[in-house]
Formats: structure tokens, sequence, C-alpha cells
């Protein structure tokens, strides 16, 4: 048994080096692993509408006109990401793979509120990880136990694995959250910093081993301008754009140590496009002129929340609950709850995304797309 599965496996490998040699390079499916951020109906899934405020109006009311479980009020980067490649949105893995088109174009395994390291990491540091574990490593067997049912045969196997395009987050902002949210020290939240990083290193590195041969990796947005880290850090000295320097400066250091990652394995596997997405410059453009882009003068606060002040953050009703407020148009703001942004903020920032923010660009296995974000005209059937 065990010669024969050796045996399968090289036949699958070079099966999937072949593929890629002669396959023309473009994505149809997307594989996508990692948090809220990117989550497109899991966590509504699992807990249902009565369980999480993500499940209930306005969460969704610009693009859908109903709650579907993204934490936005319209599209994410991940839908602007499809609709780029001219594919459908892609389908939450909890959802199953039965009717809608199914899993033929992808599956989407991130999960709101879902960590790159696992539950015990913040076990042994003295705290709780509310709700079930949905770490990355967990994301990843759920793509392991799937793959046979979407592949009959090493060569479909290898077909599938090279014409997919793999997101591996944004994933490792919950693992700062919670302990900043709990009041921890920075030197205790900074030393996590490099076991996040390996966390979504060997992700890649098991992705490979499976077969991948396109991998995005997107780094830490600039937490220093997040609505939610404002409001906690009131008293903290502001930037120009508003944001507070220290908590970039932490989301800086997490991003250098993650490109450095990544560097090293293009080094070691020239054959294969893994890129960096650099979210954190494509936010920043906007937060360092939001007028040029559209928004408001005020476009840090969040458009939905409780409390006014300068944040709209200021008590305990979070958007979607009873007691909130939502802003009259989310289009001229960036934030939406605090920690998320409106559809019109991850419209500007996915075509950073598809532009110059990503090392090395994917569009260049598949020049013929058009690569630019779609506009509101767009139907899925999702």
């Amino acid at each position: 048994m065990a010669i024969a599965s050796s045996v399968f496996l090289c036949l699958f490998f070079a099966l999937a080096y072949l593929h890629a040699q002669l396959a023309g390079g473009c994505y149809t499916s997307i594989f996508s692993f990692g948090d809220s951020l990117a989550d497109t109906g899991n966590l509504l899934l699992v807990t249902g509408s009565d369980g999480t405020s993500v499940g209930r109006l306005p969460y969704g009311e610009t693009f859908f006109h109903r709650p579907t479980g993204r934490f936005s009020d319209g599209r994410l980067m991940i839908d602007f990401i499809a609709q780029a490649m001219g594919l459908p949105f892609v389908r939450p893995y909890l959802a199953g793979g039965v009717g809608g088109g199914g899993f033929r174009h992808g599956v989407n395994f991130a999960v709101g509120g879902a960590t790159a390291l696992d539950a015990h990491y913040f076990e042994s540091m003295g705290m709780e990880i509310k709700g079930a574990n949905y770490s990355l490593s967990v994301q990843l067997e759920w793509f392991r136990r799937l793959l046979p049912s979407l592949c009959s045969s090493a060569s479909g196997c290898a077909a599938l694995m090279s014409d997919a395009l793999f997101l591996v987050g944004e994933i490792g902002g919950n693992d700062y959250n919670g302990p900043f949210f709990a009041g921890r020290s920075l030197s205790e939240i900074t030393a996590m910093v490099p076991d996040v990083v390996r966390a979504i290193t060997s992700a890649v590195d098991e992705l490979i081993g499976m077969g991948a041969r396109t991998m995005v990796v997107p780094g830490n947005f600039p937490i220093g301008c997040s609505a939610a880290y404002l409001s906690l850090f009131q008293n903290e000295k502001r930037e120009r754009t508003g944001c507070i320097k220290w908590l970039n400066d932490f989301a800086e250091y997490h991003n250098r140590l993650l490109e450095e990652e990544l560097r090293q394995r293009r080094r070691r596997h020239p054959g294969l496009t893994i890129s960096y997405a650099d979210y954190y410059q494509a936010a920043m453009e906007i937060y360092a002129a939001p007028q040029d882009h559209g928004f408001g003068e005020s476009p840090l606060a969040a458009c939905c929340g409780s409390g006014g002040g300068d944040y709209n953050l200021n008590s305990t009703a979070q958007c979607g609950e009873e007691g909130s407020n939502v802003c009259s148009d989310p289009s001229r703001q960036i934030s939406w709850d605090g920690l998320h942004l409106t559809e019109a903020a991850y419209r500007v920032t996915a075509g950073g995304l598809l532009g110059r923010h990503i090392t090395p660009s994917i569009a260049r296995d598949c020049p013929e797309l058009n690569w630019t974000v779609p506009g509101d005209g767009y139907v899925s059937s999702s």
C-alpha cells in the first residue's frame, strides 16, 4: 500500500508539472483561506442570523441588498478579484457543493474571527478564543478532505491545482486583535509576530506540496487607521492621515517578516508564482488622500456603529444590533463597522492589488484578461 501511494504521488506531481508547462496560465477557480476580510458566508452558516450581527441588515445593503455573511455593506476583495477573472463569487465551503454551480469555480474556506495560529497557542497565553476554532490549519484540513471530491484522477487533480488561484489570507489580524483589545502589552504581541507569520507560510508550504502553482498571500492592513483601534486608543498621537503611527509600525513589522519568508520561497520554487499582496500600501493610498478617491471629509469614522463621537463606536451596540445606526452614504466612508471596510474602499484596494500592489503580479500569467475592477452591472449566480 505504501509503495502504491508513493507511486501515485510521484505520478500526481509529475502530471502537475507537465500541466503547468502546457497550460495557458489562466485561472479557472479560486480557493480562499482567511478571516472576516474574505468570509463570504461561512460564519453565518455556522451561527445563523441570530448568532452574528453580520446576518442582519445593514450588512449587505449596498450590492446584494440583503445580508450574505460578508462583513461589509457589499462586496469584498475576493469578490472583486473573482469578477476581474470572469468567475462567479466564490461559494463558502459550509454551504456545500450542491446547486448554484457547486464548487466548480472554487471554494472559500475563510471564516470570520479565524486566526492563523491554533487555539492552543492562545490558551498558553491565558487567552480564550471565542467560538469554535477555525484557524488556518483547520481550513487547510477542510481543503484536504474536499479535494478528492473535486477531481477523480491524478491528472484531473494536477489540472485543478495548476489552474487555480489560491488566496492565503488575509489572515493574522485576529491573532493580534484579541490581545490588543484584551490590553496585552505591545512587546508581548510583537513577540507573537514570527509565530503568526510561520503559521501563514507553513500553509503556503503545504499547498505547494499538494500541487498549488499560484498563491497570493496578503499582508496586514494599516490597523492604526482602523476605526476600532482609533476609538480604543483615542488619546494616542495621530499622523497627518489621522492614523496611529505605532500601530501602523506594528502592521508593517508583520508585513516585512511575511515578505521575506515569501521571497525565500520564491527562490526555492522559481517555477511557481508566490505573490505578496500589499494590502497595507493599497489602503494607505486611500487614507493619505481620501477625497481623491471619492471619500468624504471624515472617512475614518465607522459608517455603521453607535454612540456618535469621532468614530461612531462609543457604545456597546455593534453594527447590525439594536441601537446601532448607519450612515446615509457608505460610499463616502472607508470604514464600515470599525474593523472592516466599505464596499467602496474594498473596490479601490482591489484595484491597487490587481495593479501595482502585488509582487509578482498574477496578471502576467493571464495577460488576456482585462484585470480591472468591474462596475456595478456585474451579475453573479451566487
